[in-house]
């Protein structure tokens, strides 16, 4: 019999998963933009003592990892450079070409720990426009808003938001990171944060060009986007439009 350590109700209990002896596991990866200290790797070596114990219990594992190759800033505040960007300016080298580098060498790290490799590795990038519809879907729902600098989950509206904390934690504004004016909570954060403008990045995506919208929600953003002046989002629909009526790339 195997058990483990709940979080919600913090005891021990008798595992028990989903599907007779099938697991799923996923587990946090790196961000690939610096070599990994041996204070990182000692959780995937927690991870993979985890798969060991499952696997010698005579369950079948199915591990996910995911690598995140962008979007990762250097402030827990959702504020700051993305430190692939930033360690492609350091390095003179390409935000991708980070990206590979520091993914190919966490992997060789996981070979020298002799550390199993998961079944399946997911990267960011590879998930762009999943990323893109579930928050045009948060929003819709009323789970996301809008402000300056990004789209924002509104964690008041998830009422089982935060029961993983201590009954007696409480968050107070600015205690541990600066709060994001335009924020509605101190625990809300980021889903998608929007290019400063002025500023050009190397990873860059933008909603209208990554997702089908219906006629009704492509009026209402190029209606926004004349009240607004959004010459950028003007400039790529006029080139999508291009694009449909030419049937061809420019």
């Amino acid at each position: 019999m195997l058990k483990l350590y709940n979080t919600l109700t913090r005891k021990k209990e008798t595992f028990r998963p989903l599907k007779d002896k099938k697991v799923g596991l996923y587990t946090c990866g790196p961000t690939v933009y610096w070599f990994a200290h041996i204070g990182n790797l000692r959780t995937y070596l927690f991870e993979d003592i985890l798969k060991r114990v499952l696997e010698y219990n005579d369950y079948k594992v199915k591990h996910l990892m995911n690598i995140t190759d962008v979007g990762h800033l250097t402030s827990d505040a959702d504020t700051g450079e993305d430190k692939i960007e930033l360690a492609a300016k350091r390095e003179k080298k390409t935000a991708w070409q980070i990206a590979d580098f520091y993914t190919k060498t966490f992997k060789n790290d996981l070979k020298l720990l002799n550390i199993k490799e998961p079944d399946i590795w997911i990267k960011a990038t590879d998930t762009i426009k999943d990323q893109i519809n579930l928050i045009k879907i948060l929003e819709k729902k009323g789970f996301a808003y809008k402000i300056s600098d990004g789209v924002y989950f509104d964690t008041s509206k998830l009422k089982t938001y935060g029961r993983l904390w201590p009954k007696k934690m409480k968050l107070k504004a600015g205690a541990r990171v600066k709060m994001v004016s335009g924020k509605k909570h101190p625990a809300d954060f980021a889903l998608w944060k929007f290019t400063p403008p002025g500023v050009k990045r190397q990873m860059e995506w933008n909603f209208i060009t990554e997702i089908e919208v219906n006629n009704k929600e492509y009026d209402r953003m190029i209606k926004e986007a004349i009240e607004k002046d959004d010459v950028e989002f003007l400039r790529l629909n006029n080139l999508i439009y291009l694009r449909k009526k030419h049937g061809k790339k420019m």
